[in-house]
């Protein structure tokens, strides 16, 4: 059965775009390394990371947050991950539903939905291509020349 995300939802870049964080302007105090481009992450990496959670297990907004640091998001403000969360459920990638556990304080959960597995499998592939980039930049860094097929023969 295809799975389709809602039209015009999600758009192109956000579909593939593995691209490094982009270039600051120009006298923002930036660091070297930040002006020449070498961004962290990826763009929109949190999508992806609560996608791969919450296939893993459905989860509540702090779960969330905790399994995000894991992926880098050590700072991240609780308000950031909530709208994100709600970007996504309007654009059919996560569904919630309001869960009380134990008679304590109800908590929305999120689920994947066949959009956001559709979603999550684009990112997967984009970022093998992107794995396979940076291989080829560090064997070509380290003095070896990058793995090919050809190489592999010998």
């Amino acid at each position: 059965m295809a799975t389709e995300i809602k039209s015009g939802v999600l758009s192109q870049r956000e579909r593939v775009s593995t691209v490094l964080n982009q270039m600051p302007k120009r006298g923002d105090g930036a660091t070297l390394g930040n002006t020449l481009g070498m961004g962290s992450r990826p763009r929109n990496w949190l999508v992806p990371v609560i996608l791969l959670s919450i296939r893993e297990w459905n989860s509540y907004g702090y779960e969330l947050m905790e399994r995000a640091r894991t992926f880098g998001f050590e700072a991240m403000n609780t308000g950031t991950l909530y709208r994100k969360l709600r970007q996504m459920e309007d654009k059919g990638v996560v569904e919630s539903s309001w869960e009380t556990p134990g008679g304590g304080p109800a908590r929305r959960m999120y689920a994947i939905t066949d959009a956001g597995e559709a979603y999550l499998g684009l990112w997967a592939k984009s970022l093998e291509r992107h794995q396979k980039s940076m291989d080829n930049f560090f064997w070509l860094y380290a003095g070896t020349p990058p793995h090919t097929v050809e190489n592999e023969e010998d």
